[in-house]
């Protein structure tokens, strides 16, 4: 297995692990899979809930932002997968999409084949749909998506809240429309995570013309001239260099794809000089563009112990809890980071859902944090298509350094509007019959925070990520895109890229799903154009 590769994947994450399997089908074919953290062995990152302790542990890369002017200064965590699996691996679990109108959109930025039309069979391929295969559903594929199975009487009463306030049931965000409150579908089956490493990597880690190599962190790229011959990577203390006959696809996500990229001399020249990289080729967009979806919670204390925080705080419960996982496979050790789901329209212009709402059972200060000693629940909002855009930079030629994360969240006045209506329209469902009858008090933002400049005041103190970041290797025809719609970097040969980072906008919800279909319709244009 040593010498030159067909095709070398850097990251295996949400699409590297797909671009794997798929181009290592061909068994004439030599692939070399580069991943930095280690196999995915640690027990939380196949129980769903466990991401409740992975996101903030040695498998995330732990980034951080500069301090976001909007938000009062404060510097935003980022957690993003270091293992086996990548994000897919510690993330929420929630299925998602997003709206045809996104693809379209990409489309009519001149992108060629990325319409939802042409993306529907990828994600199809990808799927295997707990509820059988139709026009928009999947089975047989490697991705297993499920039901959520225990519906708590607290979700309940939101999604009738939310009927109550106007807006439709809807059985399936991922069908024929987006908007309406539900359940959530997830990346999980039998009670277990299913992460791109557990659908796409487990199955063939047996194949010959495969080579994983773990704790391997990609330094750099080798060029001859305007080709990508290679990639240089670390492990531990061993330097070593990998040469591609082929092709090289990052996959390293929106923070470490324009990251290598830069630490390669690819990238805006000001900013490499600035670093001390030695100019290989002017790309000015390479970093930039950074879209993110910016989340702020209502957090609600409840009158009587129905919440998750009840079951984990009391001995009992806690010790039924493992019992009914065990034996089971059900209860809060299953939970995603959604339970009940909404999409709303919340201004006046828009013609599909511009906001997305998470209820979870239970509370906490943060993500990651402790539950709350009460019995509470939160329901968190996003705007689905920010105007806000920001940059990723490397500071120095170190590959460890992490580099500069500038979100640039609520920059724009429609941002801001946006979210102040969400909070507005969570507050309408909590004070609704159904749900109102369970609340003791709102905590957070908190009743005595009534006009918008109250609730602005909120946002930019409490706002943080909900974890979706993209665009930084932006598709396109423009001078400021990194990749063309075939996902080749512009201007050089042989190297393509293939995650969250090519996205023209973000999309209206969770990124993982939409990841995944990058990377299988990345490999069959690299294997249509093998052929060509």
């Amino acid at each position: 297995m040593m010498g030159d590769w067909d095709y070398i994947v850097v990251g295996a994450g949400s699409a590297g692990c797909v671009l794997a399997n798929r181009l290592s089908a061909d068994p004439k074919t030599r692939v070399l899979l580069l991943e930095a953290g280690p196999r995915d062995r640690n027990p939380w990152l196949h129980i769903p809930v466990g991401y409740y302790r992975t996101m903030l542990s040695p498998l995330s890369w732990g980034y951080d932002t500069e301090p976001e002017p909007a938000l009062g200064n404060r510097r935003i965590h980022w957690p993003r997968g270091k293992v086996l699996g990548g994000s897919s691996a510690i993330n929420g679990l929630v299925y998602m999409r997003g709206q045809p109108a996104d693809y379209d959109h990409w489309r009519q930025l001149g992108n060629v084949g990325w319409a939802w039309d042409d993306v529907l069979p990828y994600f199809i391929k990808s799927e295997d749909q707990e509820r059988g295969a139709s026009d928009l559903h999947g089975i047989g594929g490697p991705l297993h998506v499920s039901d959520i199975r225990d519906r708590r009487e607290i979700c309940e009463a939101f999604i009738a809240a939310a009927r109550e306030v106007g807006l439709p049931f809807n059985d399936d965000f991922n069908g024929p429309t987006q908007e309406g409150v539900g359940y959530f579908q997830t990346t999980a089956r039998n009670g277990l995570r299913c992460s791109s490493a557990a659908g796409y990597l487990k199955p063939i880690r047996g194949r010959a013309n495969l080579k994983i190599e773990t704790g391997a962190l990609a330094t750099a790229l080798t060029f001859d001239g305007t080709r990508a011959t290679g990639v240089r990577y670390k492990q531990g203390d061993r330097a070593a260099t990998a040469t591609a006959r082929g092709e090289i696809v990052l996959c390293g996500g929106t923070v470490n794809s324009p990251q290598l990229l830069q630490l390669s001399g690819i990238g805006p020249a000001d900013v490499l000089r600035r670093a001390g990289i030695d100019v290989h080729h002017d790309l000015r967009g390479v970093g930039r563009d950074l879209q993110d979806h910016l989340q702020i919670r209502s957090i609600y204390r409840l009158n009587r112990p129905i919440s998750v925080n009840d079951d984990v705080n009391n001995l009992l419960r806690r010790l039924w809890i493992g019992l009914d996982y065990l034996f089971r496979r059900r209860g809060p050790l299953t939970f995603s980071a959604g339970h009940a789901c909404l999409f709303a329209k919340v201004m006046s212009e828009s013609k599909t859902p511009d906001l997305q709402f998470h209820f979870i059972p239970f509370s906490a200060d943060k993500p990651g944090a402790g539950l709350h000693p009460w019995s509470g629940v939160t329901a968190s909002v996003c705007q689905l298509r920010p105007e806000s855009r920001g940059e990723i930079t490397i500071r120095s030629p170190d590959p460890r350094e992490h580099p500069r994360i500038v979100a640039n969240y609520l920059s724009t006045e429609y941002d801001r509007r946006v979210l102040i209506e969400g909070l507005k329209l969570a507050r309408r469902i909590s004070g609704a019959p159904s749900f109102a009858k369970y609340v003791e008090a709102e905590i957070e933002p908190g009743s005595d925070r009534t006009d918008d400049a109250a609730l602005l005041e909120h946002i930019r103190q409490r706002g943080t990520t909900i974890f979706h970041p993209t665009s930084t290797c932006r598709m396109g025809r423009d001078e400021g895109a990194v990749v063309d719609d075939r996902l080749r970097v512009r201007g050089l040969q042989g190297v393509r890229i293939a995650d969250c980072s090519i996205m023209p906008t973000l999309v209206s919800g969770n990124t993982n799903a939409p990841a995944i279909m990058i990377g299988e319709k990345c490999a069959d244009m690299m294997r249509i154009d093998a052929q060509a």
